[in-house]
């Protein structure tokens, strides 16, 4: 197992951690709605997940 021999630089470690951002969630359009939806979850709105209804959405 590797053990760390000297101490790594703040530039070093900052470079590193460079890529630690936090990203916004995708959103794709929903095509029966049209409205923004996370993709692979079911249609908050309408109910919909690939095509079918999964959840009934009533009046």
């Amino acid at each position: 197992m590797g053990v760390p021999q000297h101490r790594q630089s703040k530039s070093r470690v900052r470079k590193r951690r460079a890529m630690w951002k936090i990203t916004a969630p995708n959103h794709i359009e929903c095509p029966q709605c049209h409205k923004p939806k996370m993709p692979h979850y079911v249609c908050p709105n309408c109910g919909y997940y690939n095509s079918k209804v999964v959840i009934s959405k009533e009046a």
